[in-house]
């Protein structure tokens, strides 16, 4: 059974953000990577945070990286960012374990 993606408002303005053809190849991988396996974790692409309980994992998408949580059949998008700002991102707004 596919999972539902939903985007937390600050993922919508960070994905409104990006340049079209970023925005298309970001949605695209969205598609490809977390509608049915979002938890499957790989070497290069999906990743589990470690001690950090929100946001659970990371989908690398380039050099963007796409921060998400995990619930039942629903995946939450919390933010869309570039590989420069993902270390500020998380130093910011994620919650340790």
């Amino acid at each position: 059974m596919p999972f539902t993606i939903e985007l937390a408002a600050e993922a919508v303005e960070d994905l409104r953000a990006l340049k079209a053809s970023k925005r298309s190849i970001v949605g695209s991988a969205l598609e490809a990577h977390l509608r049915h396996e979002p938890t499957k974790t790989s070497r290069s692409r999906i990743k589990r945070l470690r001690d950090i309980d929100n946001p659970q994992y990371r989908l690398r998408i380039g050099g963007i990286r796409v921060f998400y949580d995990v619930f039942d059949q629903t995946v939450v998008v919390m933010a869309i960012v570039d590989k420069s700002e993902a270390a500020a991102w998380l130093a910011r707004f994620a919650r340790r374990a």
